[in-house]
């Protein structure tokens, strides 16, 4: 598949993954207010929302060796039919165990879908193009999380048709054999990779405790639920504003100093959400704090698949995903224990340990040919180049 080129495909995927994610964050404050409704507690909601991540825990890795072997595009159609069963079941579930059971299936659907389109964006882009490529697609999510409650009940029909021939048998790579497989181990001691873990699951941990935990923040503090909604369109339009100048500000920055200035500031903004702000200081703090997270994922993508080896780069971006689920299914079982016994604003603080954390790690994470300037269309160049060479030995 060549790099580069005409992306009508981008725009296309970049559609799918909107429609599809707006039916998620439809869904998961949905679930919440449900599970509160049914009588869960703090405790409750966050293992409900752990759920969602369990079963894309243990498919990540063999769903990504299968994407390095073969095509992408399949995996699509059939993760926004699992995101479609898990939202409508969701809603008309009984008990909190059936909205956990259904909350799983949503979360498998999603975890099919973004294994296939990150590998398929990995695929299609040159190495320049990748920071802005992966900038591009990750405005789909931001998209589906700022218009969920408006455009999630027709997200699967509008996902699967932008998915039509999205890419063509033709274009895909040969099957490898079994024994050219890199082993796990080897991926994760790629220089970059253990980083780019770190930082996505700080990054999403974050945002999927504020879609968890506002509605709670707000049912405690009296905030009525149409503007906790608000409240989350908001902090999902400042991550779109942040992807659109995503080039820029790399361009001024560089990837290292952009990962390590935003990861600091939404730690300090992610424990200020614990303080009994004013709504409208919170929808400030909200809004700055999405700006900055939407730096983290984009970029932790881009810092993984360049990391890795070329035959695994669908397996290192499933490694990211399952360090996401495991994230997902941990940071709110333990919120939910640190909002038990220390009151439900506590999680919040616990986040901005971690992108502190994060904020450290991100120093040191490789500069890449985004934040090369000039340097990036030799880089881009050189692995064909290298690429062609070897084939001509090949021959």
């Amino acid at each position: 598949m060549t790099p580069g080129g005409n992306r009508g495909w981008l725009l296309r995927l970049v559609i799918a993954f909107g429609f599809a994610q707006a039916a998620v964050s439809m869904a998961r404050p949905a679930v919440s207010y449900r599970a509160l409704a049914l009588g869960a507690d703090e405790r409750a909601v966050g293992v409900i929302a752990g759920v969602y991540a369990l079963l894309p825990l243990f498919a990540a890795v063999p769903l990504g060796r299968r994407t390095d072997h073969g095509r992408c595009a399949p995996l699509l159609p059939t993760g926004v039919v699992l995101i479609s069963a898990g939202c409508a079941l969701s809603g008309v579930a009984g008990t909190l165990w059936a909205m956990a059971l259904w909350s799983g299936v949503m979360g498998l659907g999603h975890l099919c879908f973004v294994i296939g389109a990150q590998s398929l964006v990995a695929r299609r882009s040159a190495p320049h193009e990748q920071d802005r490529n992966f900038g591009h697609f990750t405005i789909g999510a931001s998209l589906g999380q700022l218009a969920g409650p408006v455009a999630a009940g027709a997200g699967g029909a509008v996902a699967l048709t932008s998915l039509w021939r999205i890419e063509k048998p033709g274009e895909v790579e040969p099957r490898r054999a079994r024994g050219d497989r890199v082993p796990v181990r080897g991926i994760l001691r790629a220089r970059g990779v253990p980083a780019g873990l770190l930082i996505s699951v700080a990054v999403l941990s974050a945002t999927d405790i504020l879609t968890a935990y506002l509605p709670v923040v707000g049912e405690h503090r009296g905030i009525d639920p149409a503007v906790v909604g608000l409240l989350l369109s908001l902090r999902a339009a400042a991550t779109i504003a942040c992807r659109l100048v995503l080039t820029p500000l790399l361009r001024l920055l560089g990837r290292t100093a952009l990962l390590t200035v935003t990861c600091l500031l939404a730690a300090l903004l992610c424990a200020a959400v614990a303080l009994p702000l004013p709504v409208p200081v919170l929808a400030l703090v909200l809004a700055a704090l999405g700006f900055c997270l939407g730096v983290g994922q984009p970029l932790s993508m881009t810092t993984v698949v360049q990391a890795a080896p070329p035959a695994a780069r669908s397996t290192a971006l499933a490694l990211r995903l399952t360090g996401n689920r495991l994230g997902q299914v941990a940071a709110p079982a333990t919120a939910g224990l640190v909002a038990g016994a220390a009151g439900v604003a506590a999680p919040f603080v616990m986040l901005g340990a971690l992108l502190l954390a994060s904020a450290g790690v991100a120093v040191r994470t490789p500069a890449g040919p985004a934040a090369e300037g000039a340097a990036a269309d030799t880089s881009a160049r050189v692995p064909h180049e290298r690429g062609r060479c070897g084939a001509r030995r090949a021959r």
